[in-house]
């Protein structure tokens, strides 16, 4: 929560008046927990646990890689609290599509027998864990590849040389959403985490636009995809 995005969105909020709110998930930043026991139903309820209990009103949700398949999921269980979603290189069912998917034989073979396999990360030298019970329990919140029942304004940001999210899976994503009011701005230069000070902008700009139409607070919380350590807010 202390990453670029996440911080700028605080300073952007407190200039507009806008409630904000960031947070680490649990395995993550300096909340407690081990990454290897988490899941994606245990960071979508870490979302909910902030919203129910630490917010009020309309919410508009930002969220970086993970945290961008994380707001979806919130929108899916809080509709009525949900005013607008901000997906920045939203990595939707990235346990199935960019891992499983990618793995070979050996390799899931591997995962099936010993229960993880350790992947390099460019966030973290030492690679990382990734569970057997994290892409299983990952199937129970696949949310692509069917209509979306999210009808709420969403705007996805992507950089198309981001290596670690095809700038693909927004499209995807923005098709299978059921509302009309959805747009996708591809960031030809932009890297994975559009963490720059002319992608900050864009961002800065997007989150103006949803949240000058009504009273939405914004609600961040910082948000990883496939590699551990994105400092951006979901």
């Amino acid at each position: 929560m202390t990453g670029t995005k996440a911080q700028s969105l605080h300073e952007w909020a407190e200039r507009a008046g806008h409630g904000f709110i960031r947070f680490d998930y649990q395995g993550h930043g300096a909340s407690g927990g081990a990454w290897e026991d988490c899941t994606i139903g245990l960071w979508r309820d870490d979302a909910l646990a902030v919203i129910d209990q630490a917010t009020r009103g309309p919410l508009l949700l930002v969220g970086s890689s993970m945290g961008g398949w994380i707001a979806h999921l919130a929108a899916l269980a809080r509709p009525e609290r949900v005013a607008g979603i901000v997906g920045i290189a939203p990595a939707a069912d990235f346990t199935e599509r960019l891992i499983w998917n990618r793995l070979g034989e050996d390799q899931r073979a591997a995962m099936l027998r010993d229960g993880y396999l350790v992947q390099p990360s460019a966030y973290d030298p030492a690679g990382y864990r990734i569970t057997r019970r994290l892409v299983e329990e990952g199937r129970e919140h696949l949310i692509l590849g069917k209509p979306i029942p999210i009808d709420c304004p969403v705007r996805l940001l992507h950089g198309q040389r981001d290596e670690d999210v095809p700038w693909q899976l927004s499209l995807d994503l923005a098709r299978d959403l059921s509302g009309s009011d959805v747009r996708v701005t591809l960031v030809k230069d932009g890297d994975h985490r559009l963490s720059r000070a002319q992608d900050i902008a864009l961002l800065l700009r997007t989150v103006e636009e949803l949240a000058g139409g009504g009273d939405a607070s914004a609600s961040a919380v910082p948000g990883t995809g496939p590699g551990k350590g994105d400092g951006g807010p979901a």
